[in-house]
């Protein structure tokens, strides 16, 4: 069961020649979701090879152009696709407001239905669900309205040992009746205990994505031990003052989150287009937690389902 984060930018505020505006999609069991739409995010989706007609919900941090500006051309684009079916927008407030202007002032008709939710980025609270995972909002401290979000699976579902199905020759009400967590008896009349039988496939895997924000000791509690950090680092150390003027962070403060969490890995992305060269802010990371990696342009991260960590390049 797929498990992937892929980037589309990496940049902050001010793009540069190789990294894009903010947009991570997460695929998950073969269902895609969008994280921020900044500029350039349907030119990154085709460039990467992932169909926008797939996506089926975008989550929205915050309402600054660097993470929103790309999701007006992408729902055009979508609707120019053929798209038909729903499409779920979770966002802050007024972020309805903000769409319905634009649509009204280009005369854009969609042929699909947007279901839009605002949050209240203060909380910390369930914002969406399907029976494969859920995803709670993360309160984040910037200068405008903001939120992270965590994407957490749900508990799989039993599976029967296999080399007991043959074994036992388990019709289909036994194994059934196993994968409910129930005994079952064979038969010849022994007990057989879902216990013995059935296993979990996998245990469920966790990405928490934190956008613009300066560092939060409750957001490391609400991510505590997730398999996958996404938090900004716009700046280094050095420039700290300003990372705290502009409500951001610096790399080694985001690897400080990480390691106060107990995460599993950190990704660095959201950085400022003054650094040509990004090496002083993995270094600077991995000095404070090893288990760092740099975010950049088309880089894209499987979970496992034994909680490693696959990294690949599109």
């Amino acid at each position: 069961m797929t498990f992937r984060v892929t980037i589309l930018g990496c940049s902050s505020a001010r793009p540069t020649a190789t990294r894009h505006h903010t947009a991570h999609v997460l695929n998950v069991h073969e269902q895609f979701f969008l994280i921020d739409s900044g500029e350039g995010t349907q030119y990154q989706l085709l460039r990467y090879g992932i169909n926008p007609l797939k996506i089926n919900a975008i989550f929205i941090t915050h309402l600054h152009g660097d993470h929103v500006y790309g999701i007006f051309g992408l729902l055009s684009t979508m609707s120019m696709m053929g798209r038909t079916r729903r499409l779920e927008i979770i966002a802050p407030h007024p972020f309805s407001e903000m769409l319905r202007s634009h649509l009204g002032f280009f005369g854009v008709e969609l042929p699909y239905t947007l279901e839009i939710k605002e949050i209240d980025t203060r909380q910390n609270t369930d914002v969406w669900s399907n029976r494969v995972f859920s995803v709670s909002s993360l309160p984040l401290r910037h200068r405008v309205p903001c939120c992270g979000y965590l994407f957490r699976e749900h508990e799989p579902s039993l599976n029967v040992h296999k080399h007991l199905v043959e074994g036992y020759g388990l019709t289909p009400v036994q194994i059934a009746v196993l994968k409910q967590g129930r005994d079952t008896t064979l038969a010849n009349g022994a007990p057989l205990t879902a216990r013995e039988a059935t296993y979990r496939p996998y245990t469920p895997r966790s990405y928490a994505f934190c956008s613009d924000t300066t560092p939060s000791g409750k957001v490391a509690a609400l991510v505590e031990g997730v398999d996958l950090l996404y938090h900004e680092s716009t700046y280094l150390h050095e420039d700290k003052a300003l990372a705290a003027k502009t409500g951001h962070s610096t790399a080694l403060q985001a690897a400080r989150i990480a390691r106060q969490a107990n995460v599993r890995h950190l990704l660095l992305g959201h950085y400022s287009a003054r650094y040509k060269s990004l090496a002083p802010l993995l270094d600077e990371a991995r000095s404070e937690f090893p288990e760092t990696l740099l975010g950049h342009d088309g880089l894209a991260l499987t979970i496992e389902k034994d909680h490693s960590l696959r990294v690949s390049r599109l």
